[in-house]
């Protein structure tokens, strides 16, 4: 199952994985520390509306479904502590975590009491979010969204009272792959509710997420189906699943290592970069000033575009260093005074190259930065610097900096002219539209500054 709704709202982005992608596992870091903190008065009233709703409908289905078979309450208590113990193996899936609790509740639906299973459910996760705050100080608050959790329990109950004999037979697949179903839908509706009322994500953006997660469940159910004809009879054997859980608790401590060092490695590159920036603004205070407005234009226009999460962020990288090549032209000619001779030119354009050469020196996802550095004074038009790419040939990240760039610099005072106005700018960038430019970018880029989107001041 998903775990329980604690974790930030899913970014922006629907696109395709890149070469690099450090974003899944930057949003992991983003979820832990969202789940560390207390709860804010909207996610309590959600929390508030749902659990209490789900207290009702448990106490609705004790009431309404047979009794059916029974159960003492060792077995009860065996199975709610191996709920609680499997729920504790949590594997990090982007803004979610799954769980293999499948493996427990499958055999539980026909072990127990049907109408006794969501209350399991939800005591098993309380205890596992009290070991969470035992363990590392983790808001206690937290454990009221163990109810709002344990809403995808009542799918398979439903169903499986209304359609099942209440005998396990294989020739009932189809009531318990509409069980599964149900789960689902349960699920989706349960969190789906909770991140619109706590923080106003609209279940349409939040479903991908789940979905997720629910492979997982998708996966374990035949499993834990066949765990659950194995023990038929014999309800404690439900025990033997510890130690295949153990071993997905192996697997999930090595993910989360790996998350670990993947977040450390993708600090680093980010400190990395802000160093280099610094150095730039340190040599020219002009283009440290005017890199950071082209980040914010940028990332804007990449985020309208719907780039990927990792595109959004290769941007921002992009449009931080697309000017780190110049610490290796002279001051001199950076800092000149009107116009550049054509001497001069030549050797100011080499500083894409020299961008692109110190990135690699650096490797891993800034070296993937640098060759895209290196395309950022290509034109549209095949006419740019330095390798003549035209059209889709460049790549995409480049012609939303170099537009964002122009854009800046146009709006930028120099020693050698005044800015123009916001609206000259968009002018030329509409003039030049097809030609210097690409024309979506140019698009884009004018709707972004038009509507205020962007609070930027001009330099």
């Amino acid at each position: 199952m998903a775990a329980a709704p604690d974790q930030p709202t899913p970014g922006l982005g629907v696109g395709a994985k890149l070469a690099f992608d450090t974003a899944a596992d930057e949003v992991v870091g983003e979820q832990r520390a969202w789940r560390s903190r207390s709860l804010v008065p909207r996610e309590r009233l959600a929390a508030l509306l749902l659990g209490g709703g789900f207290l009702a409908g448990t106490a609705l289905l004790v009431r309404v479904l047979p009794a059916g078979r029974h159960a003492s309450l060792g077995v009860a208590l065996v199975f709610l502590v191996t709920y609680a113990v499997v729920a504790r193996v949590e594997f990090e899936v982007f803004s979610g975590a799954a769980t293999p609790t499948e493996l427990v509740l499958v055999p539980m639906l026909f072990a127990l009491p049907l109408g006794s299973v969501p209350l399991v459910v939800a005591i098993g996760l309380i205890l596992s979010s009290l070991a969470d705050w035992a363990k590392d100080g983790r808001s206690l608050a937290r454990a009221a969204l163990s109810l709002v959790a344990s809403w995808h329990a009542v799918g398979p109950v439903i169903v499986l009272g209304l359609l099942a004999t209440g005998d396990l037979e294989w020739g009932h697949w189809w009531i318990y792959a509409l069980a599964l179903l149900a789960q689902f839908a349960f699920e989706l509706a349960s969190i789906g509710t909770y991140e619109l009322v706590a923080r106003g994500t609209s279940p349409r953006a939040l479903a991908p997420h789940i979905f997720r997660t629910q492979l997982v469940d998708l996966s374990l159910a035949p499993i834990g189906l066949v765990f659950a004809f194995g023990i038929a009879g014999r309800p404690y054997l439900i025990l033997l699943a510890l130690p295949l859980v153990g071993l997905l608790q192996v697997f999930a401590r090595e993910r989360m290592a790996r998350i670990d060092n993947a977040l450390e490695l993708s600090a680093a590159y980010r400190g990395t970069a802000f160093l280099l920036g610094d150095v730039v603004e340190a040599d020219d205070a002009y283009t440290g000033l005017h890199s950071r407005d082209v980040v914010e234009l940028s990332v804007a226009v990449a985020a309208e575009l719907r780039l990927s999460e990792s595109g959004v962020r290769e941007t921002e990288f992009v449009a931080l260093l697309h000017d780190v090549g110049k610490i290796r032209i002279p001051s001199e000619i950076i800092n000149k005074d009107g116009p550049l001779t054509p001497d001069e030119r030549a050797l100011m354009e080499t500083h894409t190259i020299e961008g692109e050469k110190l990135l690699e020196q650096v490797g891993g996802l800034l070296g993937r930065v640098g060759h895209i550095v290196r395309s950022c004074h290509e034109r549209w038009d095949g006419k740019g610097y330095p390798d003549g790419l035209a059209g889709e040939e460049i790549n995409r990240v480049a012609r939303i900096v170099m537009c964002c760039d122009a854009f800046s610099a146009m709006t930028t005072d120099r020693s050698y002219r005044k800015a123009l106005s916001v609206e000259s700018a968009l002018g030329e960038l509409r003039t030049n539209a097809g030609t210097q430019f690409d024309p979506q970018v140019v698009q884009v880029l004018t709707s972004v500054v038009e509507r205020g989107a962007l609070e930027r001041p001009v330099v």
